[in-house]
């Protein structure tokens, strides 16, 4: 089935295969740049919401910070004030009773009040996150704790019945999930709370004396998570070293330690699903701030535009499949009826025209054939005449042949006559030119280097013999250069220029020296004389005119060689001229050596 609608179809059907061909380039097309720009956006929107993440992460961790450092503010506080600190000390290093004696004594004698335990009610006042606000004593190990009600109580726990001086001890994090022993010691049982302390010393000995120690309500967090919980997604968690949960934006991990703890140093990982972690670390607090967003909750979130990508991707397919195949069939159509027209001419009738008057290049070709058809119809009847001027072309090909042969006998015959008559010079002139002329319409394979230093030689020679002793040349060439093969007529048209142009005919010592070298695979030819140089005017437009169109001006010799040059080498040809006025000009030419042999006509 699919083998007879391809043989009917698509076989011989160009416009069909040109249509599916488009299709399919479409099709891929479209789908690559779908799921490219799926890739690019899932990246931005996991990046985007990982930002929003990192930012409230770091609202948290500020919000953490700045409870840590109102801590240690509090016990800055107490070193501030001298008074302060001393009663803070003596409440820390004494059994109560004492220190309320100390504070009675201190009242009577110099009508100062204790205020130490007032300074800390006052600053549990200040911030409503505070639950408990606690003074442990690590001489006399009691507790003296505040609560939210305003109330202070005083705690013995003395190491022999109560596990909180080991607590206090062993408890060196600055910020921590609340012990489990003071919890029960001050019945406080709310799990969601986080604990700071702050060491107490003695101002004076710098002796360690107690903590302080409070506890904030992890809720407050979420005051700094204001602006994002609209649109935050995933977890936020605050968790101490040992995988303790301080705060959790999902309230699942409070009261028991998070299990994840292995998988958050890394960048993607399976918590309670696959998700994309980062993770902020508060080394001098001793906490880290975690973030988990599961990637099925950002592939939920982009469901929507990944939709709208698809829509769009399938209208794009069929818009860009639907006009272009409207156009196809049309031009098939066309097409068709052209070939159909043309097997009408091939049974032999030449007098039908095809009717196409749109301009495109079908009906371009309509024309062209209509127009092929009249000139045929005008062929046939020439084709007699044809004959004749055919049979005319081989006479004058044959009586081009002849010439030749006569005009060297001719010339040979005329020498002949002025060297019988004594005029030698004129001999040895006609001589050169007879040499040169058939050296110039001799028809070689392989036209060489030394072809065209023979044809400079002589074309030098009826100079030199007409200028007697006022000229002279010389040409420099190693014999190895002479198999080279070269463009004919390369170098006879820089000589002539110097001859028409160069030679001055009153001085004695005219002189030309033709000078050959190679280089590196590379033909140079150097052409110097002494004549009468180039004014800088006329040898810039000289310069100007090589390889431009004949009207632009110029020598025609030197552009001639130049073109042909440049036609058969390219830009590995060139072609220098440096000339200075009463001095003499020097022409340069290069060109790379020929692989094989040239042709003769070139």
């Amino acid at each position: 089935m699919i083998g007879s609608v391809y043989r009917r179809y698509i076989k011989n059907n160009l416009f069909m295969k040109l249509l599916l061909s488009f299709a399919l380039f479409i099709i891929l097309t479209i789908i690559a740049l779908s799921y490219l720009m799926v890739h690019v956006m899932s990246q931005s929107v996991v990046q985007r919401e990982m930002d929003n993440q990192k930012k409230a992460m770091e609202s948290v961790n500020a919000f953490l910070s700045e409870k840590y450092e109102s801590v240690q503010s509090m016990v800055l506080g107490v070193y501030r004030e001298p008074r302060l600190a001393a009663d803070i000390s003596y409440f820390l290093q004494h059994d109560f009773r004492d220190y309320i004696e100390h504070g009675l004594n201190r009242y009577y004698e110099e009508d100062v009040a204790p205020y130490g335990l007032s300074y800390f009610a006052n600053r549990l006042e200040d911030d409503m996150d505070i639950r408990n606000l606690m003074l442990y004593s690590a001489e006399k190990q009691y507790l003296y704790v505040y609560n939210r009600k305003k109330s202070a109580k005083l705690h013995l726990t003395n190491a022999v019945r109560s596990y909180v001086p080991d607590a206090m001890a062993l408890d060196n994090k600055n910020v921590s999930v609340p012990n489990p022993w003071i919890r029960k010691e001050i019945d406080q049982w709310n799990p969601r709370l986080f604990a700071v302390r702050a060491a107490m010393n003695d101002k004076n000995s710098l002796k360690y004396i107690g903590q302080l120690l409070i506890y904030f309500d992890s809720e407050g967090i979420w005051k700094s998570l204001a602006s994002y919980k609209e649109t935050l997604k995933g977890t936020i968690l605050v968790l101490t070293p040992d995988g303790q949960v301080i705060f959790d934006s999902s309230g699942t991990y409070y009261g028991k330690p998070y299990p994840y703890m292995n998988q958050i140093q890394q960048e993607t990982g399976m918590l309670e699903q696959e998700s994309y972690i980062a993770t902020l670390a508060q080394n001098q607090a001793g906490y880290v701030v975690v973030g988990a967003i599961p990637k099925q909750e950002i592939a939920d979130a982009s469901q929507g535009w990944k939709r709208t990508i698809l829509i769009a991707s399938v209208l794009g397919i069929l818009i860009a499949i639907l006009f272009p195949s409207l156009v196809v069939i049309n031009f098939a159509k066309r097409t068709n009826k052209i070939i159909r027209f043309m097997k009408k001419v091939e049974t032999g009738d030449l007098t039908s025209r095809i009717i196409e008057p749109k301009e495109d290049e079908l009906g371009q070709i309509s024309r062209s054939f209509n127009d092929m058809l009249d000139e045929l119809n005008r062929y046939i009847e020439r084709v007699y005449k044809a004959e004749i001027r055919q049979k005319h072309t081989e006479f004058v090909a044959l009586q081009a042949r002849v010439n030749p042969h006569f005009l060297y006998n001719t010339l040979e015959v005329i020498r002949m006559r002025a060297i019988s008559q004594g005029a030698h010079d004129v001999g040895e002139m006609i001589f050169s030119l007879s040499a040169l002329f058939r050296n110039v319409v001799q028809q070689k394979a392989v036209y060489t280097l030394k072809d065209e230093l023979e044809a400079c030689r002589l074309y030098l020679e009826l100079f030199r013999i007409r200028y007697k002793d006022r000229f002279t040349y010389a040409i420099e060439c190693d014999r190895e250069l002479y198999g080279i093969p070269v463009v004919k007529m390369f170098l006879q048209p820089v000589i002539e220029n110097y001859i028409v142009h160069g030679i001055e005919a009153d001085r004695d010592d005219n002189r030309a020296v033709i000078r050959f070298s190679w280089e590196n695979g590379t033909i140079r030819v150097q052409v110097e004389d002494n004549g009468r140089g180039i004014e800088p005017q006329r040898l810039k437009e000289i310069k100007e005119a090589l390889g431009a169109p004949e009207e632009v001006g110029g020598s025609f010799g030197l552009r001639v060689v130049y073109e042909r040059l440049k036609l058969l080498h390219g830009s590995r040809a060139g072609m220098e001229l440096k000339s200075k006025p009463g001095v003499g000009t020097t022409v340069t030419v290069w060109f790379p050596e020929k692989e094989g042999a040239g042709e003769s006509d070139v």
